[in-house]
Formats: structure tokens, C-alpha cells, sequence
């Protein structure tokens, strides 16, 4: 074999070695399916780069309202699901697509509205009671429209107070959009609106918006992480995705969540710490 032919041999192998490690560099990432309000809030961009450092897998999101994010799963676009709607959840699991619920943080719902109350919600407590009061003020309510956790728990509270959203007037907004979207519809009109606290937190348009509504047992915003089952999605990522499940409940992970704050208040509680 001439020197070089045997050069020629040599480059071509490690061509090879370093496009197959380039290749195996380029593959440890997974696809997450969120809720807008982890991502809206900045939550994922506090917690996602101490993950990649501790374990050198980079975590790419799609951010969409609850429904949504489980359809992007259920087709098999992601790897992971990190969402908040109880419900939903349970009909993915029941379907055979999800395994392995597990709770990793949770905060609340809350009323923001101007600062005028025309539906004169301030000092209550109760959540129906005030969704009804916004229902005969026909005061401006901005929903969300969108499918998400935050959109199904306001469907839940319309039914629960005994109402008909279907027949509410043009006092109603359904504006088809994330959270952030719809406290700017609700800074701009004057409006009522649901929204879960880490995303009015992070919130800087407020205008004369301002909390109107906390504390009813019925607004607690429960975050979950679920594993996609491998029967139905084999092609998924999924001991990627258990790494990054498994960190997020870990004590790093719980650590991480609990750390973040802004303006000095904590946006999102680790799964650990006592409910009210």
C-alpha cells in the first residue's frame, strides 16, 4: 500500500469519526410540546440551560395552549409534554399516547381587570360568583380561545356559574391567542381576562389592569410533565426525554423552578412546597 493511498485511508476515517460525532452531537436534542405560560413567563429560558449543562441535551420548544401542545404530541412531533390542563391530560393518557404524569410545579389563577371594576369583583373570593357579576355587568372579558389550560378552566367556570358563553354578547372577546395576547387585548380594552399568575407577573403592559380576583381554591394551576408511550410512539426520543422529565422533578430541577423569580416574587412553586 503506497504512502499515499495510506494517507488517503487515514483523512477519509477520520471524516468519518468526526461526522459521526458531529451526527450524534446534532441528535441529542428533544422537541418539548409546552403551555405558552412556562415559556410566556420566562420559565423554560431560566431553567432549560442549566439542564443542557448538567447533561449536555438541549431541549427545543414548541410553545401552544394545552390542547394544542398535546395535538403536536399526538402526531408525533414531540418528545415531551409539559402542560396544565387536568383534564385534557387525563383524555391523552386515557388514549394510550401519554405515561408517567408527573407534577413538577404549580401556582394559581387569577382575575386581572381595570382598574374602574365595572363588575365591582374587588375584595371577593369567589370565583363563579364574580364570572357571573362580569355576566350581568356585560362587562369586557378577553378569553383566550385557544384551547389551553387556561382556556378550559374558563369554559369550566362559565358552566359552573350556570351561564351559556355561547350566547354571551359582543361584550365577550375570543381572541384565539396565548396569554400574553390576551392581557394585551385586556390592558387595551379595558377588559376583564383569566390568567395564571407567572405569566401577569412577568407581564409588563398592564396598563390600568390590576388583580381583581385571587385566593379561590378553584383557580390552583397545577404543571405536569408526561412521557409519550413508547407502543404508540416509538420514534420519539424518549430516553432523552425521560432524562429531562426525571430532572425536572429531581432536587436540581425543583431547585431550579423555585429560584425563579421577578420583581421579587416567585412565579412558580415547586411541586414539594404546601398548597393553600
Amino acid at each position: 500500500m503506497t504512502r499515499f493511498l495510506l494517507g488517503v485511508l487515514v483523512v477519509c476515517a477520520l471524516v468519518l469519526f468526526v461526522g459521526q460525532r458531529l451526527a450524534r452531537a446534532e441528535d441529542k436534542y428533544i422537541t418539548l410540546a409546552s403551555t405558552t405560560s412556562v415559556d410566556n413567563s420566562g420559565l423554560l429560558t431560566h431553567i432549560l440551560p442549566l439542564f443542557k449543562k448538567a447533561s449536555g441535551i438541549d431541549v427545543r420548544v414548541v410553545a401552544l395552549g394545552t390542547g394544542q401542545a398535546l395535538d403536536v404530541a399526538r402526531r408525533g412531533d414531540a418528545d415531551l409534554v409539559l402542560v396544565h390542563d387536568p383534564d385534557a391530560e387525563k383524555k391523552f393518557i386515557d388514549e394510550g399516547h401519554g405515561v408517567n404524569r408527573r407534577e413538577i410545579a404549580w401556582n394559581d389563577f387569577i382575575i386581572v381587570g381595570p382598574g374602574a371594576d365595572p363588575g365591582k369583583l374587588k375584595g371577593g373570593r369567589d370565583v363563579v360568583a364574580s364570572f357571573k357579576a362580569i355576566w350581568n355587568a356585560q362587562a369586557p372579558f378577553v378569553s383566550r380561545g385557544d384551547k389551553s389550560g387556561t382556556d378550559a378552566l374558563e369554559k369550566r367556570l362559565w358552566k359552573a356559574a350556570d351561564l351559556d358563553i355561547t350566547k354571551a354578547g359582543a361584550w365577550y372577546k375570543d381572541i384565539g391567542g396565548g396569554m400574553g395576547a390576551a392581557l394585551n387585548a385586556a390592558a387595551g380594552m379595558d377588559a376583564y381576562t383569566l390568567s395564571d399568575r407567572g405569566t401577569w407577573l412577568s407581564f409588563n403592559n398592564r396598563r390600568d389592569l390590576a388583580i381583581v380576583l385571587e385566593g379561590d381554591a378553584r383557580l390552583l394551576n397545577r404543571y405536569d410533565v408526561i412521557e409519550l408511550n413508547p407502543k404508540l410512539h416509538a420514534q420519539a426520543k424518549l430516553a432523552l426525554a425521560k432524562q429531562f422529565a426525571d430532572w425536572l422533578v429531581s432536587p436540581a430541577g425543583q431547585q431550579a423552578i423555585g429560584e425563579y423569580e421577578m420583581a421579587g416574587q416567585k412565579l412558580f412553586h415547586p411541586e414539594a412546597d404546601k398548597k393553600p
